[in-house]
């Protein structure tokens, strides 16, 4: 037994359609400002500031895998590049010892302050100063129902807060 597909109407289309536009769009502005200013990939930036924000600066690599919705080879990848950096430290997990945490050095958080600043005004210019201020909580809102959705086990965890 087939059942017909749910089309989308005229309306949904067009909704759909630009928020594609927007997530193929949005990642290649805000790498650019990171990468200027920066020297860093908007995915870097990202590894950094979820450690910035952790207890101790610390997170193990499980923990931010899950955190940047990264697989392991390819976060190991990128803090195998941040550590030449000086910017993340790998340090063995004293609760585990067959896990491995991330940690961010000292150089990582001056990083982190001194690229917060144009990666935040890129990210008002583009995103947020657009919007009216019922705008922005209907964004929250409308985000929050997808990510129930698309990550139901909250492993970016963003939304039980």
């Amino acid at each position: 037994m087939t059942t017909e597909p749910r089309w989308l109407d005229d309306q949904q289309l067009d909704a759909w359609k630009r928020l594609v536009a927007v997530v193929e769009l949005l990642p290649g502005v805000l790498d650019s400002q990171l990468r200027r200013d920066a020297d860093l990939s908007h995915f870097e930036y990202y590894v950094l500031a979820m450690l910035s924000e952790a207890r101790d600066r610390t997170l193990r690599m499980t923990d931010l895998a899950g955190a940047t919705n990264a697989t392991l080879p390819r976060l190991s990848h990128v803090v195998a590049r941040l550590e030449k950096r000086g910017l993340v430290e790998r340090v063995p997990c004293p609760e585990d010892r067959r896990a491995t945490n991330a940690h961010l050095t000292d150089a990582g958080w001056e990083k982190v302050v001194a690229t917060a600043p144009g990666h935040v005004a890129t990210v008002r210019d583009h995103v947020i100063d657009p919007l009216t201020d019922e705008q922005v909580a209907q964004l929250d809102a409308i985000a929050g129902a997808i990510l129930e959705r698309v990550d139901p086990d909250d492993r970016m965890g963003f939304l039980r807060r």
